[in-house]
């Protein structure tokens, strides 16, 4: 899977757990959440790691439910910093390698050579050595 589909694939699933903990959040919690529609800002909010604190969850059962989003929020946060990062640097490589100007590639020419080199010595040697 690559990192970009595996992005679109986190971001979806904590669309759907937000709606879904937002209706569990009202049916838990129907005091502090009123309607799913404040759940799922409240979940928005969670998961995105921005917290407000204009609404909080004061049963048990919520706030075990605000650990589960609060993980998930940094688990979605780190994946997608690690999409754009990772396109940065594939697209940077890329051009690297377009200009010829790749230097893992160039230190591999060169090691490649001395090993040719080496291996001839090492013939030439064994060549001129009485079996």
């Amino acid at each position: 899977m690559r990192p970009r589909d595996a992005a679109y694939l986190i971001v979806a699933v904590w669309l759907f757990f937000i709606v879904v903990f937002a209706v569990v959040e009202h049916l838990v919690d129907s005091k502090t959440f009123g309607t799913v529609w404040e759940g799922m800002w409240w979940g928005t909010q969670t998961v995105t790691t921005v917290g407000y604190g204009d609404v909080v969850p004061s049963d048990t059962a919520g706030k075990a439910i605000a650990v589960i989003l609060m993980l998930g929020g940094l688990s979605l946060i780190a994946v997608i910093t690690g999409v754009i990062t990772s396109a940065f640097v594939a697209r940077a490589e890329a051009e690297r390698r377009e200009a010829g100007e790749d230097p893992v590639m160039t230190r591999l020419d060169e090691l490649s050579a001395q090993l040719d080199q080496l291996k001839g010595e090492l013939s030439a040697s064994q060549r001129g050595r009485p079996r």
